[in-house]
Parts: C-alpha cells; structure tokens; sequence
C-alpha cells in the first residue's frame, strides 16, 4: 500500500462530556447537534436524549460536529456522551482515557452532586483540562453564583471566582452560551496542540462492543492516530477483525476515517475487551502475528466470586445478557454491591446478545437463578422453555429499574436468622449471696428495660465473661415482671459465672430477622 506522507498535523480535539444525571448532558449535545452538525450534515440521526429507554443515556454516545469558530474557520470535534446513573462509572472512566479535553455540565438548579464529584476526582486524576458547563439557567430555580460556590467547595475554582478553570453559562433550551462553550473549547485544543500523522496505520481505543444478529460482532472505536482503512486489518488483544465494513458515527460506511473519529468496525472474531486499544495492520500475516504475540490476560473476575465460601450465606446464582460489553460490566458493579455477610450473588454465565434457550438450561440447574437481560431480546425457544419450567426471564430497559429489582429480589432470598437484641443495661452494685449457680444480687438499670426470663450476658471491664437467665426481679421486695431505667432492683440470676459488684449485665432476647 502507497502510504502517504507521515508528517504531523492538527488534530481534532476529543471531547468528553461528563456530569450528574439528568444534569442536561445529552440535551445539551441535542442542541449542538440540530444547530450546528446538522447544518454541515442534515441526515444525522435523531437526538440523544430520548433515544435510549428511560430518556437517560446508558453507553457511551460518539459525536462528530463541526463548528464555526470567531476565527470564522470550520473547525471539527468529536464529543462523547456518558451516562451519569452510577452504575456505569466504569464506562464514565474511558471517557476521561480516550478524550483530550472534557466538559463538566452541571445544573444551575442542583449544583455539585454524587457524579459531578466522581468526575471531577476522575478528570483530575487522569489530569484532563475540562470546562464547566453551568446548565439549565432559564430555569426559574436556576443560581449560577449558587452553583459557582458549589464548585468551589469541591475544589474546582472557575475564571473570575478565584480560579483558572473555564466556564459557561448555558441553556440548551435557548441556545445561550452553547456557540460560546464550543469556542472555548476549540480554543482549550489549539493551546494543547494536538497532532497526528494521518499517513500512519491506524490505532486506537474499544469504548464498546456488542453482537448483532445480522452483521456479528462489533465493536466502536475512537481513532487516536493514523488512518483506519478498509482493506486492512484490525487486532485488539486476541481479536482480530478483516476491515471489510467501517462505518462512521452515523452508521454509514466509509473507506477510512482518521484520527479523533469515532467508528464502527464489523466483522469480530470475538469481542474485543472494552478500553483496550486496537492496531490496524495493511497485511493479513503482519494482523495474524500480533495475535499470536498478544499476552491474553485473565479476564477479570468479580470479587464476589471468591467470597462464596461463607457457610452462613445465601448464594444467588445469576445469568445475565446484554446489549454490550459495556452494560455488562455496569451490571457485574451493581451485583458487586450486593454482597453482604448473609448473601453472595454470583454471575454464573454472562454474555452479549439474546437470551437463549442454553441459558434457560443453566438456570434448570441451578436452583432459584436468575435470569437477567438488559436491552436485549429472548429467543423464542427460550421464552416456550421460559414458561414450561417455570423460571422468568426478567428483561428490563432502564438500569435503575432493573438495579432496584434485583436488589429486591437478591434480598428476598436471604434467608431469616435469629439475632440478640439488647433489651436492658444493669450496673451491679452489690451481691447477697450464691447458692449453686444461683445468685441474689441488687443493681441500678442504667438503659432500657430488663424483664423476668430474659436471657443476659455478663460483662466484666467491657469483656464477656459468660451467660445465664434472669429467674427474678423484684423491686422493694416485691416480685416484678419488668423493671426501667433509672430504677433499682433485686435479681436472682442463674449461671455458673459469679457475678461480681462493679459487672454489668445485659438482657437480651433473640429476634428474627
């Protein structure tokens, strides 16, 4: 292949797009889209937001736009949208990896929330200039210098407010300051000077992967340098991919696309691993070698794998199916977070694309699974072994509809447990007399309230020296069935541990839970 001059030159900025849900991010991408893509390509897909179920953005969205800058010449930029539900911080994470500059959007009516602060620990840790995109100020809740001081007291101290971090005041609702922030970031790109050598094979980064029942495996990419050109040959990893359908960010295919472009290659061997980086190859052979040099490592298996051994807790099998690569390794996060010392969830199959009927057979024999898909579709002899075993396959579109039922029904499956429950505090103030294991003793009840029968524990220099019951009360020398706090009493205690004045015994009884 004739392969054009390697000098370097200008390249386009990629640009993340970070902030709390429902904090405008995909709204105001919308915006830029219809204004300003739109008028260099009428034939862009419908907006962002809205498009996924639940109106909130659950992968990483890839955008080329091109924007007439105050120097009045076109200048191009790809922006990425990720979501802002928690459960896909690890997606959130290779927005920050792949992209040059960032923007954090937050809503003038809210200010600095949960994932506002995970992305600004995360863009300072992975040292990304960002700007801030104060939204939503035609609100009429809206408080721009509110959410100025917000900022600052998470550490992020804007351009006249003590700081040097960009800003704009937008609302994509209107239209105000959107040309403005996208001047500030064509401006935030030329003072980083980014370069590439479009003559080079092309390279870059996996943001997602998924399976298609018509064209197979896929995978997006963001090209960080070179050229990727069909023809050629893609490797991640062990993946490999003949280059015979390359499509740009609105699924229409191309020949190459170049540095900072989003794409689509089609035609995997096997998913690439999302966030590793991918190198084309003009030769077959020279793809081929890569793979066979490539150190496949382990794929990560979730911690909840290794604490399945406890005796005492419950263990949930689960099968889950997913669009992509992507919203499985959100849903392994949210599983994650289930563990607790009475239940261990654990992913026993887990893949991209349709639920079938071999995952319906896993889950026969694995008593009490759960079958998981998450924008995916059942295949139909799934769904008839679905109904004829009796085991439900439980689809859902919006993360945090399927996050709150899971968590439901992970809890309905812990088994009940009988726990002590401390009822009364007993100072001992001083000993009568010990007969066998039985002994008078007189005290003050310093919190709560000891009943006749109760079980106690006695307690020596904040230790537990041994048990017993409590045979009696009495109070002023008559028999009580109870006594409160504040009050002194009479007890008659019955253990081999004596009790000694200056011990404390507690009451307890044992409830289920």
């Amino acid at each position: 292949m004739n392969i054009e001059s390697k000098e370097s030159t200008a390249r386009p900025p990629v640009v993340v797009v970070m902030g709390h849900i429902d904090h405008g991010k995909s709204t105001l991408l919308d915006f830029i889209r219809k204004n300003v893509a739109e008028k260099a390509a009428p034939d862009e897909p419908r907006p962002v937001a809205g498009r996924e179920a639940g109106g909130i953005t659950q992968h990483i969205g890839a955008y080329e736009i091109v924007h007439v800058g105050k120097d009045e010449k076109v200048h191009r930029l790809t922006l990425l949208d990720t979501p802002g539900h928690e459960a896909f911080r690890a997606i959130r994470e290779r927005g920050t990896q792949v992209a040059d500059l960032g923007i954090l959007v937050v809503s003038a009516e809210e200010g600095v929330k949960a994932q506002t602060k995970e992305a600004i620990e995360r863009m300072t840790a992975d040292k990304l200039p960002f700007i801030v995109a104060v939204s939503k100020i035609d609100k009429p809740s809206a408080d721009v210098e509110r959410t100025k001081q917000s900022l600052a007291e998470n550490g992020v101290f804007l351009e006249g407010y003590g700081g040097h971090v960009p800003w704009v005041a937008l609302s994509s609702k209107t239209g105000e300051g959107v040309s403005e922030l996208l001047d500030l970031l064509i401006l935030s790109a030329e003072l980083a000077e980014l370069r590439g050598a479009p003559g080079e094979e092309g390279g870059g980064v996996i943001i997602e992967s998924h399976l298609d029942s018509k064209k197979g495996i896929s995978a997006s990419a963001i090209i960080r340098s070179g050229t990727v050109r069909r023809g050629t040959f893609a490797v991640s990893g062990s993946s490999f991919s003949p280059l015979r359908l390359i499509e740009d960010f609105r699924g229409k295919p191309v020949e190459s696309a170049t540095f900072s472009s989003p794409i689509r290659i089609i035609g995997w061997d096997t998913p690439p691993r999302v966030g590793e980086t991918f190198q084309t190859f003009e030769t077959r052979k020279e793809a081929i070698e890569a793979v066979s040099q490539a150190t496949e490592k382990p794929a990560k298996q979730p911690a909840m794998a290794s604490a399945a051994g406890g005796e005492t807790r419950a263990v949930v099998p689960i099968i889950i199916k997913a669009d992509t690569a992507g919203s499985l390794e959100a849903l392994r996060h949210e599983i994650e977070k289930l563990i607790s010392d009475r239940v261990v969830p654990i992913i026993i199959s887990a893949g991209i694309g349709a639920v079938t009927e071999s995952d319906m057979k896993l889950a026969a024999t694995n008593e009490s699974a759960l079958v998981i898909g998450f924008q995916t579709k059942v295949d139909p002899p799934a769904q008839t072994f679905s109904l004829r075993a009796g085991i439900p396959i439980n689809n859902f579109e919006v993360i945090y509809v399927l996050t709150e039922w899971l968590t439901k029904a992970v809890r309905e499956r812990i088994p009940s447990r009988e726990v002590e429950k401390i009822s009364g505090r007993i100072k001992i103030l001083k000993t009568f007399g010990r007969e066998k294991d039985r002994q008078i003793i007189g005290g003050r009840v310093e919190s709560g309230t000891v009943a006749a029968g109760e079980q106690v524990k006695i307690i020596r220099r904040d230790v537990e020296i041994g048990r017993g019951k409590l045979r009696e009360l009495q109070v002023m020398k008559q028999k009580v069935s109870e006594v409160a706090e504040g009050a002194e009493c009479g007890l008659l205690i019955e253990s081999k541990i004596e009790v000694a004045p200056g011990d404390v015994v507690e009451s307890f009884v044992l409830v289920k839970e």
